[in-house]
């Protein structure tokens, strides 16, 4: 395995092992960002039954909170293995409160190890791994019913369909409304409305209304919204028992104590994205560290996945918070790692497909959010954006936008990422230009990152076509260098 496909997609089995392979890389200007690759082998009957016990709250269980929950946000037995139909993504599987402190561990040793390799380094992390994901679906339920609320009161005021910056209510019209739905009183509905927290246009965008869920408010007293199919008032959250709020609150407990590493090691964290029923908490909870710990340069960096529908609403609405709140906005983008999964599910369960329905839309979708982050990025020093792509024309496209903003390689703003083993026609003639690249980098001993390594295997049938054409370059390269004489190619 070390000789072949191991050998060819992990970089060895520890710290240690894998210096080598890292110094190698950095002679070619090719960075790294260290995942520690170990997956825990269970079989699909296993991973379901830990699924769902960790997704169903006490009050699903006792059968008093589940006909109040949108199906979207319930965990379902048929899609309780997340493995199935992702490629290269790890996936974690709740166990207990020990096991997610065992991996916040592991997190930190690799942003030691990162630190020690490079000053300009990253880590990947998954906040599935640091709690228990009853807490991500509730508070992503929550999040997106708000949204959803926001969206049919712009129907209201005859505003359907426009991106969403650029949806602008009617704050004497949205009050009128929301006083007809009995949500409270007009009193103190008006309190909520303040000149504080809207200033004085009269209007309010969607960053407007999402700031009124805050806890700082009093409006999370209040959290009820109607569902649109039935017109009845419904909770936006269930109620937590106390150890499902200790849960709640030791996962955030982690990600603190990782990012506060992170800033002591001089190393960015990436937050992985997840499937579209945890993703919208992620991206809260990213939020706010990013509020905490951005203060100064981007440290942590939020992920988008573009084969999304929402993918250019939600960077144009984290951009404009960084704007307003003075923050330093920090992003990776990547075409999505869950489609297969992300369709099945939303078909059998019977909502929307959150996914773009062409290939060629994914692409225009990722081309119209990147060229939206270059140009805050050109007016933003401070900005940062990683472009996480194996597709080539994706890559010109940044290049040639990167020339015709006057972005440059030496600013450091324009990060580029592959997954190690893969698309190194893209990486080495990048890092030898001088523009910065990273390559993924999963370790692990053999027999413990198998499980990962099997899937990609089996499942990503992309890869052999991607194979295929890296094999035609090296045999092109390999004939280039015999006939010049030039066996051995020695870094710029």
């Amino acid at each position: 395995m070390k000789m072949t496909f191991y050998g060819h997609f992990v970089a060895g089995e520890d710290q240690e092992s894998i210096q080598p392979l890292l110094r190698h890389y950095r002679a070619f200007g090719v960075s790294a960002i260290l995942d520690y690759g170990v997956e825990e082998d269970l079989s699909p009957e296993e991973a379901e039954h830990k699924e769902m016990e960790s997704c169903t709250s006490a009050a699903e269980r006792d059968g008093s909170g589940t006909n109040k929950r949108d199906k979207q946000y319930q965990a379902h037995w048929a899609f309780g293995d997340r493995r199935n139909g992702v490629i290269s993504a790890r996936t974690y599987f709740y166990a207990n409160e020990a096991k997610c402190d065992s991996h916040m561990e592991t997190f930190l040793r690799c942003i030691e190890a990162s630190g020690r390799v490079s000053d300009d380094g990253f880590i990947a992390i998954k906040l599935t791994a640091l709690g228990r994901p009853q807490f991500l679906l509730q508070f992503s339920e929550v999040l997106a019913k708000w949204r959803c609320f926001f969206h049919q009161m712009a129907v209201e005021q005859g505003q359907a369909g426009l991106a969403a910056m650029d949806t602008k209510l009617e704050v004497a019209v949205l009050q009128e409304s929301v006083a007809k739905l009995g949500i409270a009183s007009r009193a103190e509905i008006e309190d909520w409305f303040t000149a504080e927290t809207l200033g004085v246009s009269g209007t309010m965008d969607l960053l407007d209304w999402s700031s009124l869920i805050d806890s700082r408010t009093k409006l999370s007293k209040h959290l009820v919204v109607p569902n649109a199919q039935t017109g009845q008032l419904e909770p936006l959250l269930s109620r937590f028992t106390e150890e499902e709020e200790l849960q709640m609150t030791r996962m955030l407990q982690r990600m603190d104590v990782l990012a506060k590493k992170a800033t002591e090691m001089g190393v960015r964290l990436m937050v992985d994205a997840e499937q579209t029923y945890f993703q919208p908490a992620i991206s809260r909870l990213t939020l706010e560290m990013q509020r905490k710990f951005n203060v100064e340069k981007p440290l942590i960096f939020n992920t988008y996945q573009c084969y999304l529908k929402d993918a250019y609403d939600n960077v144009t609405l984290d951009v404009e918070l960084a704007r307003r709140e003075g923050w330093c906005f920090g992003a990776k983008l990547v075409r999505g790692a869950y489609l297969a999964q992300e369709r099945a599910r939303a078909a059998e369960i019977g909502y929307e497909d959150p996914i773009n329905p062409t290939y060629e839309a994914t692409n225009a979708m990722y081309h119209r959010c990147l060229d939206y982050v270059l140009e805050e990025l050109k007016h933003n020093a401070k900005a940062k954006v990683m472009v996480a792509s194996h597709n080539e024309d994706t890559v010109r496209f940044a290049l040639r936008r990167m020339e015709e903003l006057g972005l440059h390689p030496a600013d450091h703003q324009v990060y580029f990422g592959q997954l190690l083993g893969m698309c190194d026609q893209i990486s080495f003639p990048l890092g030898q230009a001088g523009y910065p690249v990273y390559k993924y980098v999963p370790y692990g001993p053999v027999m413990e990152v198998l499980p990962y390594l099997s899937r990609r295997a089996l499942e990503n049938s992309s890869l052999m076509k991607g194979t295929h054409r890296e094999r035609q370059l090296l045999w092109l390269e390999l004939l280039r260098r015999l006939r010049t004489g030039n066996l051995f190619h020695r870094p710029a």
